[in-house]
């Protein structure tokens, strides 16, 4: 009997092609663990995150703000309620012609209050508004209790005579007060305008300045041996020293010159009567 014919058989090569189509496919291999043994980067826990870590560092805040509110409320009463920092001394000192009580009278600083409640402005203002011989004043706290006031007095250069009393001048041509007795080593003013053609360019306030700019200019020993300053124009300024000696100074221009020339005369003629620094790179003498 013959045996099964070549299709019968069937070909072994599909055979196989057919079972390897049909097969169940290999499974994937598995990861490989990390050699170190920690765990992936994409697995590593950055800190504690979501309500429960919120609701931990909540009463931490709260407890800040609340210490805040408690040491600013101290320090305000340190400041203000307290008896530790309120004023308790009031000092003076600088004057020279007023005393120190009058200064703290004008003053009139709030003893007892807070420290920190005193307006040094306005006591500066208050001094200087009523005592008007005050150029300047310093209010400074002297912590815990003690406020100090350094004053400057206006000092005169010049004294205007004004019936039986005088005014004094400063340097800035101010006049600050009013006094019954002329005080040592300051010139007074004799102003005679009344003749001089320029009287209507140069007024008396004018000639006023141009003598308050001579005598504020004067050099300190020559100051005091001035006893008149005259005034007949604006470039009509007389000195008058002790000892009846005269000084022709000009106008109030080159001021500064005209006293150092002045200064080296006296000192190389002590006994002339007569100067002349009007033109002050010319300076002359007469009368020795």
């Amino acid at each position: 009997m013959a045996g099964a014919t070549t299709a019968q058989r069937g070909n072994p090569g599909s055979d196989r092609s057919a079972r390897k189509g049909t097969g169940s496919p290999k499974p994937p291999k598995p990861p490989k663990a990390p050699k170190s043994g920690k765990p992936p980067k994409s697995e590593k826990r950055v800190g504690p995150r979501g309500p429960g870590a919120r609701t931990r560092r909540g009463p931490v805040v709260l407890a800040s703000l609340a210490a805040a509110v408690l040491l600013a409320a101290g320090g305000t009463w340190v400041l203000y309620g307290s008896s530790w920092l309120r004023v308790e001394k009031v000092t003076a000192a600088g004057t020279e012609v007023l005393t120190p009580e009058q200064v703290l009278a004008a003053a009139a600083v709030p003893v007892g209050a807070p420290m920190v409640s005193v307006d040094t402005d306005e006591i500066e203002n208050r001094v200087r508004g009523r005592l008007p011989r005050i150029d300047s004043v310093d209010v400074v706290r002297a912590w815990p209790h003690g406020i100090g006031l350094k004053v400057t007095e206006r000092k005169p250069v010049l004294l205007i005579k004004k019936d039986a009393n005088f005014v004094e001048v400063d340097a800035s041509g101010v006049r600050f007060d009013t006094i019954p007795k002329a005080p040592a080593g300051v010139p007074v003013l004799e102003l005679n305008a009344g003749a001089s053609p320029s009287v209507r360019r140069f007024d008396e306030e004018r000639l006023l300045h141009e003598a308050v700019l001579v005598a504020g200019a004067l050099p300190e020993p020559i100051a005091k041996a001035t006893v008149q300053v005259k005034v007949g124009s604006y470039d009509s300024v007389v000195l008058e020293l002790t000892g009846g000696r005269t000084v022709m100074w000009g106008s109030g221009e080159q001021s500064e010159a005209k006293g150092r020339a002045l200064t080296a005369l006296l000192k190389a003629a002590p006994k002339a009567g007569h100067f002349d620094v009007s033109v002050p790179t010319a300076p002359a003498v007469s009368g020795s």
